[in-house]
C-alpha cells in the first residue's frame, strides 16, 4: 500500500513538473548553433584556395607581422594590433561581411578585400631564421598586451582602416569612398615624411588615353586638339587639397580610379607634361583614410601611447574591452 501511495505522489510531481515546465520546442541545429565570438577566425588562403581556421589572437599576430614593419616602435605596433583586431572581430560577429567573396571565412588574405596575412613558416623565410625570432615575439608580446582591446563609435566596432603613408594628412573618408563615417575624418599627421615611399611614374599619351577613357568617350569630346595631344585639368579637389577628379581630354575621371589604373601609390599627387609623355610624382603610399602607420611610428617616436595614437587617427572613439 505504502508503495503504490509513493508511486502515485511521483507520478503527480512529473505531471506538475511537465505542466510547469513545458519542454521546448525543438530548434534546427543552424538557427541556435552560435560560434563563441573571437575565439576563432576563419580564413581564406588565397594561395592553396583553403579556408584555415585559427585562434583571433594568432590571427592578429600574423596580421601585424605583415602589415606593419616589425622594426616599428612597440606602441605603434600595439596600435595596429588593436586596429587588426577591430577589423576582424567587426567581420567575425557578423558571421563575414555581407557579399563576402569567400563564403565560409571572415576574412582573407588579399589585401583588396581583407587584411595581408603570414604564417609562422612564411615569417621565417621572409625575415630569416636570425630576424623571425626577434621580430616575431616583439610582435607577440605587442599582441598579448593589448589581448581583448578594440575601438568603438557609439558602442559599435568601428571599421579601422589604415593605410602606409598618408604625406602629411589623412583624408575624409567621403572625399574617398563616396560616403562620409564620423570617426574616419580627416587629421594633421606631423610625422609622416617617409621620403622612400614617394614616387614618380611616367606614361605616354596612348598609355594613358588606354588606361584611363573609352575610345568613344575620348571621340566624343572636344577636349582634344588637332594633333591629338591629350589634356588633363585639375576639376575638383578633396577638403585636403588631393586632386578629386581630373577631366582627361575633357573626360571626368575620379583620382581614385586613376590611381587604380595607373598603379599610383597614392592619390596625393601632381603631373607634368612634356611633349608625348606625362610625369605623375606620387606623395605617400595607401588611400589616406584612417591610421597611417608611417605617422603612427613618428608620434611612438615622439612619446604617444598605442591608444593616444588610436584617438588621434579615429575621430571622437573609445578604446576598450570586448
Amino acid at each position: 500500500m505504502r508503495l503504490r501511495l509513493g508511486f502515485l505522489l511521483l507520478a503527480t510531481t512529473v505531471i506538475m513538473a511537465v505542466w510547469l515546465y513545458p519542454k521546448p520546442i525543438p530548434v534546427p541545429k543552424e538557427q541556435i548553433e552560435v560560434r563563441p565570438v573571437g575565439e576563432q577566425v576563419r580564413l581564406y588562403r588565397h594561395a592553396g584556395g583553403i579556408i584555415e581556421t585559427m585562434p583571433l589572437e594568432d590571427y592578429v599576430v600574423g596580421v601585424v607581422a605583415a602589415e606593419m614593419p616589425a622594426s616599428f616602435p612597440f606602441e605603434a605596433l600595439k596600435a595596429q594590433a588593436v586596429a587588426a583586431r577591430t577589423y576582424t572581430l567587426r567581420r567575425v560577429v557578423s558571421n563575414g561581411v555581407e557579399n563576402n567573396p569567400h563564403p565560409g571565412a571572415d576574412v582573407c588574405d588579399d589585401p583588396r578585400h581583407s587584411q595581408v596575412y603570414y604564417s609562422r613558416r612564411e615569417l621565417k623565410e621572409t625575415w630569416g631564421p636570425l630576424k623571425y625570432y626577434r621580430y616575431y615575439y616583439k610582435i607577440k608580446q605587442a599582441v598579448n598586451e593589448t589581448a581583448g582591446v578594440v575601438i568603438t563609435y557609439s558602442g559599435q566596432l568601428i571599421d579601422p582602416v589604415y593605410h602606409a603613408s598618408c604625406g602629411g594628412c589623412t583624408e575624409n573618408a567621403g572625399d574617398v569612398w563616396k560616403y562620409d563615417i564620423p570617426y574616419l575624418k580627416s587629421v594633421v599627421c606631423p610625422y609622416d615624411d617617409h621620403i622612400r615611399l614617394n614616387e614618380e611614374k611616367s606614361f605616354t599619351f596612348a598609355e594613358l588615353k588606354k588606361a584611363l577613357v573609352s575610345r568613344e568617350a575620348l571621340a566624343s569630346t572636344s577636349g582634344q586638339s588637332k594633333t591629338g595631344a591629350l589634356t588633363l585639368m585639375l576639376t575638383e579637389k578633396t577638403a585636403t587639397g588631393r586632386p578629386k577628379e581630373i577631366a582627361v581630354s575633357g573626360v571626368p575621371v575620379a583620382a581614385t580610379v586613376m590611381r587604380e589604373r595607373l598603379g599610383l601609390k597614392s592619390t596625393r599627387f601632381t603631373w607634368d607634361i612634356q611633349e608625348d609623355r606625362v610625369s605623375f610624382a606620387t606623395v605617400g603610399y595607401g588611400h589616406g583614410v584612417g591610421l597611417c602607420q608611417y605617422g603612427a611610428k613618428g608620434l611612438a617616436e615622439h612619446g604617444s601611447t598605442f591608444d593616444q595614437i588610436l584617438h588621434h587617427y579615429y575621430t571622437g572613439v573609445c578604446i576598450v574591452d570586448y
